[in-house]
């Protein structure tokens, strides 16, 4: 920083003095009276600009910048200003006379009204400057300065722009032209500047102040006071404030930490931390934020990495100036499924009395919470430091010891169209839109026509404002994610904008494009999302509730995204009433029971806005349905996240004299439940309302994997629908195996035959179904095994033939060999048993073991066969006979 330089130089001054002095000591006589020392430069104590002062200015509406000039050459130090009026200040006019304006009296008037006496004059240009004396501008640390205006207000020192109020609307392209707001009385407002702007000798500040409109009343200008801080040397001891955790895109082991600096000495910061459980700390540079609206002290941050999962730490901020009291947090751990969050929308009115109220409220519930969203307008004026301490203070514990994760809403544009504060208040994940990651949008911005130059310098340009203003963080399984839906000209203008005459150029759709440009990284975010649950946080609702607001443009790009990607919560701020509900094409046949996304527009501060008709309104007229609303309603959100359900519980935390509702303050005011199956089927359901069973897709499997033609096999399955009635079928021909039911649980299981005569192959087995697609499974069909009575040893039939002589049994008299029928074959009706005839085989069943016992037989046979050969063949050689 320079103030460091300017101490660096000091001291380096001090240093040569005592060394010259040493050295006058060792080789000169120094003489009885030295010359008294130069003085050290001193920094003015009293204003360098007061009420008094005199300004130079012109209040004729004619721009002093010529055509083909720089716009702004009249702020210049060195531009010519001679010819304009002077007077001191303050300035002013009511309707063309100088009157009070508001409570504030001008002393010079201004030319109010153009030569036809009714258009107000658009602009009015103011010069001034101070002098410094040689050194003093190196000793200034900053300047700050109080103003009051009446309409809009943008200031420079030197050239450079310092400050501007409400002047979203200025656009720079010339000197003349209306701005700001019709805000009633004179706002008054602080700024400050660093000293390095400064320089020994002539200062200029130049100020340009606006009308509103032509048809403006009023104006005013008064800058009362400009004072300059010295550097000081020496930190004075003061504990710093606002400290917050904000969460990194990698929370399980890293941690983003910010602050306010105790003191404006205070020039840098750090982070200590250990382990909670004690040991050594380590400390941790901060980056300087910078110093916003009119307090001079300094906004660090700090990114702490190198941490554990699911670790708790302690941990300090400050420096030596002065440190914070030590607080605890943990880290994320991803191996867990069950915690708490909670959602907040408006703080924004009631930020010293009702805010810090619901916050203690909401703390004392959710006592398992890792963090906090907050759906925009955390404050009402951004550039109001009253207010941003107050809002703080209501965070003071859990701010600091659990991740707070903020939308900005439009009033934190208020007063600071650049969203200063917001940046340097709070420290977020830089994973925001850019070219690379908007899909097929980024098209537009390809080539070297006026269009595409164009749009690539709005995308350049959004690419680094929407920078901690759109983000994500995948925490334990949530994936939450922040939009900034506000459009204002201020920031959504890149500083130079290339010429397109075209149509198609993007100057003429901004609002839309900017809106566009973050779904295209939306639906990016969410289809790469590996959290099982996906939260959207913004601030003006897709659906609004109040009376007489309207967001089509935010619905038309955003809704089609949220419902594609079938995010789980979309919680919403603004509208001051509570409402929640769904679209309709979401509805079951079952009452409490639906599909898709959750809408939540909530309040959590002391502004209250009345409802639209309940049957007349955004929800209704887009096809969309409130489960619940109210007006006069503040109320904070507890979000418990499970293994598969968000349980979503909002409480009463006040009311005002227009509640809408008779449920006490402190009680359960909604419910509803989210719950969301590993395979992505999910259902919304009101209190008593049971979620169906998950429904796992159906499934079958065999019991083997290879079976022989003729044989049987098993064939289970599970997860049909109760008493579905399935057809199984065996290969490309479709042969019927079985109709079977299944069970009210949807189980089957029921035995196959495969047909003997099929050839061996791979089959699929298809299972055919009421309802769904058909499932199929593989098996493997091997050969019918041949019977082993049919072939003896080396191949050949051992009944064919006997030695010496024919086979006996190839024949009988009188009729057929019974033994060439094999057993569990059929043979022509001429080899069948007659009548009451009988076949050995006829008392064998059809099995192999049954074929071995036949075979046994035949050789029974065979063998008495021989036996009574023999005694034949004796008896008539013995002569012996038998009776």
């Amino acid at each position: 920083m320079p103030s460091h330089d300017r101490v660096a130089k000091r001291r380096s001054r001090v240093l040569a003095g005592a060394v010259l002095t040493a050295l006058a000591g060792g080789f000169f006589t120094v003489p009885a009276v030295m010359p008294a020392a130069a003085a050290e430069p001193e920094v003015p104590g009293d204003p360098v600009i007061s009420s008094d002062t005199v300004w130079r200015y012109l209040d004729d509406g004619v721009d002093p910048i010529a055509a083909g000039e720089p716009v702004r050459g009249w702020v210049a130090p060195e531009y010519d200003d001679s010819t304009w009026k002077s007077a001191e200040g303050s300035f002013g006019a009511k309707k063309g006379k100088l009157a009070s304006v508001g409570p504030h009296m001008p002393k010079t008037l201004l030319t109010h009204y153009q030569e036809d006496g009714t258009t107000a004059i658009p602009t009015y240009l103011f010069r001034t400057d101070f002098t410094l004396e040689e050194g003093v501008a190196e000793e200034v640390s900053y300047l700050s300065s109080k103003v009051t205006y009446d309409d809009a207000l943008v200031v420079w020192i030197n050239g450079t722009q310092v400050a501007d109020f409400e002047a979203g609307r200025v656009t720079g392209e010339t000197n003349m032209e209306y701005a700001g707001n019709s805000n009633g009385d004179p706002l008054t407002n602080l700024f400050t500047a660093d000293g390095s702007l400064l320089k020994d000798g002539k200062n200029t500040v130049a100020v340009a102040l606006y009308q509103d409109r032509e048809s403006s009343s009023d104006i005013f200008f008064d800058m009362s006071e400009m004072v300059l801080e010295a550097t000081g040397e020496v930190p004075v001891e003061a504990a710093p404030s606002r400290v917050v955790l904000t969460p990194t895109e990698t929370p399980e082991t890293s941690q983003a930490i910010s602050w306010l600096a105790g003191h404006d000495s205070h020039k840098s910061g750090a982070v200590e931390i250990g382990l909670a459980s004690g040991g050594d700390t380590r400390l941790v540079e901060a980056t300087d934020e910078g110093m916003v609206n009119a307090n001079v002290k300094h906004h660090f941050s700090a990114i702490v990495t190198g941490l554990e999962p699911a670790t708790a730490y302690r941990y300090r901020v400050g420096t030596d100036g002065g440190w914070s009291d030590w607080r605890e947090f943990s880290t994320a751990d991803p191996n867990a499924s069950e915690f708490q969050f909670i959602y907040y929308g408006d703080a924004q009115i009631g930020l010293d009395t009702t805010w810090p109220s619901v916050v203690k409220q909401a703390e004392e519930r959710a006592t398992a919470s890792i963090g906090s969203v907050h759906a925009g307008d955390l404050i009402d004026k951004a550039n109001n430091e009253t207010q941003w301490e107050n809002w703080f203070l209501g965070m003071l514990d859990s701010g600091a010891t659990t991740n707070v994760m903020a939308a900005p809403g439009n009033h934190e544009y208020s007063g600071d169209k650049l969203m200063t504060a917001w940046k340097a208040n709070f420290e977020y994940p830089r994973n925001n839109p850019k070219l690379d990651n908007i899909g097929d949008m980024k098209q537009l911005a390809e080539g070297d026509s006026a269009v595409a130059k164009q749009y690539r310098a709005y995308f350049e340009h959004w690419s680094k404002f929407a920078e901690e203003t759109v983000y994500f963080t995948d925490y334990q399984g949530v994936r939450f994610i922040t939009l900034n839906a506000t459009r204002d000209s201020t920031f959504l203008k890149p500083d130079v904008v290339p010429t397109c005459i075209s149509l198609d150029c993007p100057s003429l759709k901004v609002d839309k494009l900017w809106t566009d440009f973050q779904a295209a990284w939306l639906d990016n975010v969410l289809k790469e999302s590996p959290s099982k649950w996906n939260v959207v946080t913004f601030h003006q609702p897709v659906f609004s509730a109040s009376s007489g607001r309207d967001e089509p443009i935010l619905r038309a790009a955003w809704l089609p995204v949220f419902e594609e990607n079938d995010i789980d919560l979309v919680l919403m701020g603004h509208d001051h009433v509570y409402a929640r509900g769904y679209l309709n094409s979401n509805a079951t046949d079952t009452e409490g029971l639906r599909k898709g996304p959750a809408y939540v527009v909530s309040n959590s501060g002391a502004k209250h806005y009345d409802l639209a008709p309940a049957d007349d309104n955004v929800w209704t007229q887009n096809g969309a349905t409130q489960v619940k609303r109210d007006a006069g309603v503040t109320t904070y959100q507890v979000i418990d996240v499970e293994a598969d359900r968000l349980v979503y519980r909002s409480y009463l935390a006040e009311t005002s004299d227009k509640a809408t509702t008779e449920v006490n303050v402190g009680e359960l005011y909604d419910e509803f439940t989210v719950t969301k199956y590993d395979d992505g089927e999910k259902w919304v359901t009101e209190p008593g309302v049971e979620a169906p069973a998950q429904q796992l897709p159906a499934s079958v499997t065999l019991d083997v994997d290879s079976v022989e033609a003729g044989k049987t096999l098993t064939l289970t399955g599970a997860h049909f629908a109760a008493s579905e009635k399935l057809t199984v079928t065996l290969g490309d021909k479709a042969i019927d195996l079985a109709s079977i039911v299944a069970d009210a649980a949807g189980a089957v299981s029921t035995s196959l035959t495969i047909p003997a005569d099929t050839e061996a192959g791979t089959y699929t087995l298809t299972v055919s179904r009421e309802q769904g697609e058909p499932l199929t499974v593989s098996v493997e069909v091997t050969a019918a095994v041949v019977d082993p009575g049919t072939e003896g040893p080396g191949g050949e039939d051992p009944g064919t033939e006997e030695p010496g002589g024919e086979n006996p049994g190839t024949e009988e008299p009188g009729g057929e060999n019974p033994g060439t029928e094999q057993p569990g074959t059929e043979q022509p009706g001429a080899n069948k048993p007659g009548a009451g005839e009988k076949t050995p085989a006829d008392d064998l069943a059809n099995t192999g073991g049954q074929a071995g016992l036949a075979a046994i037989a035949a050789v029974v046979l065979l063998a008495l066969g021989g036996t009574i050969m023999i005694l034949r063949r004796r008896v008539g050689e013995n002569e012996v006979t038998t009776e």
